[in-house]
């Protein structure tokens, strides 16, 4: 017969002090994740948000002001008791990365742990480069943010990339870019940035999403559809709350789902696709086909087309009405589709259009729409306009610091 352990004798299998051990990791990374997001909050408003006892949120808070990670900053009143402490992220405790990576350049910004930018660069930007040259653009905005900002580069988290294409982990743990559109072999992720930093890649318009979700127009909705249109078009699907990956992370390529059987050719081979009627080059070619006449094949030319079809053009007329038509088909499908209770436009391409056509848009939504989806959605831009996608991109070290032990004595090295 075995003895009766000893009064006060330590009994938990290991596979108990695991699991307590990952609860209070994941108690943990709750309660930062939670700070971020809401900029200030209170140990009240933690617990309550968390579902954690306000003891338990407590010591975690404690917990991370140690670690440097949050702080306590000020105070606010409270119902005739004492002052209720204010618990932000501190700031100063870390920087992450993140690129919005296009076929003709790179634009890099650097946040700190509140998410605030600190710096930004850019390079490329006058013609479509190959992933070579990229790969060179990238490190070149990375040492000069390197070199300005040298007292906080130990700090750094790690670096987020938006990318033109899918983003797919390879069997040997490798991500791969595959950017069919650009006419881009298969890319390893690793041979665009290797600056001895932890690395993480995804879809660009993924990335948008992502930071709208956090902090922008997305954030609080359970089911949203956030829509990038630029020379690419692409889409990122919020459903209970959270970014829609799919089986290998390609889901949201709505960019290259069909509209027109048979229809114009699109960059990826296919005819008929979304991107072959309302990315920036297939806008702007209907145009240049139909006579008009303009400068460039950017934000400005854009914008000349509109000003155009505002004065009465008959060609830019209807090239823009095709085109609010067009958005409206391929997102009504989606409405139907996913139910959304908020579309966000984004993407330098799809800001132009909603500075005037957001009434016109919203209405082609609706009538491509079935009556009873069509009606449940708010339309709404993008919070962040062209700092979207960088801004998602910095958001993927940060969360990853957050998924693991959120402790940041490692945080510079992998």
């Amino acid at each position: 017969m075995s003895a009766e352990p000893a009064a006060g004798r330590h009994t938990t299998s290991l596979p108990e002090v695991s699991t307590v051990t990952t609860l209070r990791q994941r108690n943990r990374a709750l309660v930062l994740r939670h700070v971020i997001l809401a900029q200030q909050t209170t140990r009240a408003e933690i617990a309550r948000h968390s579902g954690l006892s306000t003891a338990s949120a407590a010591n975690l808070v404690a917990d991370l002001i140690a670690d440097g990670l949050v702080e306590e900053r000020g105070s606010m009143s409270s119902k005739g008791g004492r002052p209720i402490a204010v618990i932000a992220p501190r700031a100063e405790s870390a920087v992450t990365i993140g690129a919005d990576i296009g076929e003709r350049g790179v634009a890099v910004e650097m946040f700190d742990l509140a998410m605030h930018r600190i710096d930004r660069e850019f390079r490329g930007g006058a013609a479509e480069e190959s992933p070579e040259k990229i790969s060179v653009d990238l490190q070149d905005a990375l040492e000069a943010l390197r070199e300005r900002n040298a007292a906080r580069w130990p700090t750094l988290l790690g670096i987020g990339l938006g990318l033109p294409g899918l983003v797919e982990v390879a069997a040997d743990g490798r991500q791969m870019l595959y950017a069919q559109s650009l006419g881009w072999p298969p890319v390893p992720v690793a041979s665009l940035c290797d600056v001895g930093m932890p690395v993480l890649a995804e879809n660009g318009a993924k990335m948008q999403a992502r930071a709208e979700l956090w902090f922008g127009n997305a954030r609080g909705a359970d089911h949203a559809l956030v829509a990038l249109l630029g020379r690419g078009v692409g889409l990122g699907v919020v459903t209970e709350g959270r970014l829609l990956q799919g089986a290998h992370s390609s889901a949201g390529e709505w960019g290259h789902t069909v509209i027109e059987r048979g229809g114009r050719v699109c960059r990826c081979g296919n005819r008929g696709c979304v991107e072959a009627y309302l990315g920036a080059d297939a806008i702007l070619d209907a145009w240049r086909r139909s006579g008009g006449r303009f400068e460039g094949s950017g934000w400005r030319a854009i914008g000349e087309l509109l000003a155009a079809a505002a004065d009465g053009d008959p060609a830019a007329s209807a090239i823009v009405d095709d085109v609010v038509d067009c958005l409206g088909a391929a997102l009504g499908g989606m409405v139907n589709l996913t139910g959304p209770e908020r579309i966000v436009i984004g993407g330098w391409v799809g800001l132009r259009l909603m500075e005037s056509l957001s009434g016109p848009i919203e209405a082609a939504v609706r009538r491509h729409s079935l009556p009873r989806p069509g009606s449940q959605f708010r339309l709404l831009d993008a919070a962040f306009g062209g700092d979207a996608v960088a801004t998602g991109s910095a958001l993927l070290p940060l969360e990853a610091m957050i998924a693991a032990d959120p402790s940041l004595q490692d945080r510079s090295a992998r």
